[in-house]
């Protein structure tokens, strides 16, 4: 595994900028769309990327993969944030999709599940190339449209019990836990949680003692955190949470209350966290390669929109798949520390790569 990251220096607004979009064609919303045409100079594509905030530095290392790709093909990515806002986030998307719309590849992160439906739609009837990860509701079918190109989703149950049961390890077996869980209306927490759940079945002598949401957020996790261990006190020997980003403001609220005696585990392979796992404060997280997820959505599109490749050669289980996803502990970490990103893995007849099967 190999991910490169070249830092693109350009910021762009909210506003998406004119683009000359000669070469591409668009049929009526709703029957053919310029998705079946793949007819886009390269030059006229335009890359969109969009995650919730860059202060999550798993999404903002998401939006640095997604301008190592565009720089690779010689464009430009619209990088957009949303602030956890689901209003704010269709207000983009719809101010996106009410320019100019041929040549338009979109890369993003929805809210919630609940959150994915309008975006599809609304890339459908406007003929955009749409990539969606994580989040989506289960009866909802990427085969079903098509400018909706691709569904890129992690295992989470895989992770919440991989990250489960380095915890129970940790603690010895045996011993009262805390977990933080995520945004409750994401596939991506419930999933998790799940998995949290299976690793306590098989390790029976650890004890769930409160299960509280922080919202993906390390400030609420940190209120949430110091709540809990004044709640359980010396009871509480592992927390379990559902991102790094509530690790760290787990592993916080610890240091803040001198407690030097609680195995902390989170999932995403962000830097801090990384850092902590060398020095022995975290013990373990998993890495979905947030660089590579910005790249791959933005390829996938560009790939589909510059013709290199057709909707309808994507196989039926590359519509909405589940990616690979790395364990990280004490003895590897070292192998995560300063990720790069392989252009190889963008081009258009591997984009597939790391597949790991379809979502049922």
């Amino acid at each position: 595994m190999k991910f490169t990251s070249r830092h693109t220096a350009a910021a762009i607004g909210v506003t998406l900028l004119a683009a000359t979009l000669t070469g591409c064609t668009e049929e009526a919303a709703g029957g053919g769309s310029a998705t079946a045409a793949g007819a886009c100079d390269p030059a006229d594509v335009t890359l969109v990327g969009q995650v919730r905030n860059e202060s999550n530095p798993y999404e903002a290392a998401w939006l640095t993969g997604g301008d190592a790709f565009a720089e690779q093909v010689g464009l430009t990515q619209e990088r957009l944030t949303y602030d956890g806002d689901s209003t704010r986030q269709q207000e983009q998307i719809s101010q996106l999709l009410a320019g100019d719309t041929e040549c338009l590849v979109m890369n993003i992160l929805p809210n919630g599940d609940s959150d994915t439906p309008p975006i599809v739609e609304g890339a459908e009837a406007a003929g955009a190339y749409l990539v969606t990860q994580w989040n989506k509701p289960a009866d909802l079918k990427v085969a079903d449209y098509d400018s909706w190109l691709s569904h890129i989703t992690y295992n989470g149950v895989e992770s919440g019990k991989q990250i489960g049961d380095a915890l129970a390890e940790a603690i010895g077996g045996s011993g009262g836990i805390v977990a933080l869980q995520g945004i409750l209306d994401t596939g991506a927490a419930k999933d998790r949680f799940a998995g949290l759940e299976e690793s306590l079945a098989a390790n029976p002598d650890v004890e769930l003692l409160d299960d509280q949401t922080a919202n993906f957020s390390r400030a609420e996790a940190l209120e949430v955190t110091k709540t809990l261990l004044t709640k359980h006190g010396k009871d509480v020997k592992g927390i379990w949470a559902a991102n790094d980003d509530m690790a760290l403001g787990a592993l916080e609220a610890l240091q803040q209350a001198g407690r030097t005696d609680v195995a902390v585990v989170g999932i995403d392979a962000v830097p801090d966290a990384l850092t902590a796992i060398e020095d022995g404060t975290m013990t373990a997280t998993v890495s979905s390669d947030g660089p590579w997820q910005g790249g791959i959505g933005l390829a996938i599109g560009y790939c589909v929109a510059t013709g290199e490749l057709a909707v309808e050669d994507i196989a039926p289980d590359d519509r909405a798949w589940f990616a690979e996803q790395f364990l990280i502990e004490q003895d590897n970490v070292t192998d995560f520390v300063s990720p790069e990103v392989d252009e190889s893995d963008f081009a258009c007849d591997n984009l597939f790569s790391r597949s790991q099967g379809a979502m049922s």
